[in-house]
Order: structure tokens, then C-alpha cells, then sequence
């Protein structure tokens, strides 16, 4: 048996092959993505665990705490200001990052997560899916 049968005989033809399905979003239904940024993890989760506290109290599907990758930055400076080039110092920021959705959000859900008092350095972005 050649190549070109072996071929022949393990493909499919173009008009079986079956393109995969995509999920259909579903109509009706809207999200609040609240996404929760700080430096601190331990402040970060403890005001995620406030706010899925004050969505549960509503009795709201909610989806997460998804903990997205930190973000790091670094920084490389000179100690000495003008003679030494090898002595460098290095410093970094870690910013941890949240997400949660909470699903078909009512008025009040939405009034009770802007009145919520969190601590600083925590930073919200709300947004409505």
C-alpha cells in the first residue's frame, strides 16, 4: 500500500467533517463583572469576601473569586550615582487581581456593592456584561 492510499483512506472527505459548536449566548441574561485590584492579597481577598458577603445577602448567583494572574513589575536602579555600574538594586511591584460576576444583578444588589465601604488601596472596576 502506497502513501497516497494510506492517505485516501484515513481522511475524511470535506463534506463530513462537522465545524465545532459554539455555545450560544444565552439572551436575557446580564452580568456584573466586578474586578478587584491591589497590592496587598490579604486587604484583596478579605474585600472579595465583603463583597460576595453583601451579594449573598441578596440572594444572587454568583460567579468566582477568579484570581487572575499577578501582574509584576521591576525596576532596576544603580545604587551609586556615577562610578559604580555593578552595584544595582532591584526592585518589584505585585499587583493581585480578582474577578467576580454576579448574575441578573437587581437594583438593590447593585446599590448595596457602591455603598460598600472598602479599605484602601483596593481598586473596583464594575462593569455590566
Amino acid at each position: 500500500m502506497s502513501a497516497k492510499e494510506k492517505i485516501k483512506k484515513n481522511t475524511k472527505p470535506i463534506s463530513k467533517v462537522k465545524a465545532p459548536k459554539i455555545p450560544k449566548k444565552e439572551e436575557g441574561v446580564s452580568k456584573l463583572r466586578i474586578r478587584v485590584r491591589a497590592y496587598d492579597s490579604k486587604i484583596l481577598d478579605a474585600s472579595v469576601k465583603q463583597i460576595i458577603e453583601t451579594a449573598l445577602r441578596f440572594d444572587v448567583e454568583i460567579i468566582g473569586p477568579v484570581p487572575m494572574p499577578t501582574e509584576i513589575k521591576k525596576y532596576t536602579v544603580n545604587r551609586a550615582s556615577f562610578v559604580y555600574k555593578n552595584a544595582r538594586e532591584q526592585f518589584e511591584m505585585r499587583v493581585h487581581k480578582r474577578v467576580i460576576d454576579i448574575v441578573n444583578p437587581s437594583a438593590k444588589v447593585i446599590e448595596a456593592l457602591t455603598n460598600l465601604n472598602l479599605p484602601s488601596g483596593v481598586s473596583i472596576d464594575v462593569k455590566m456584561i
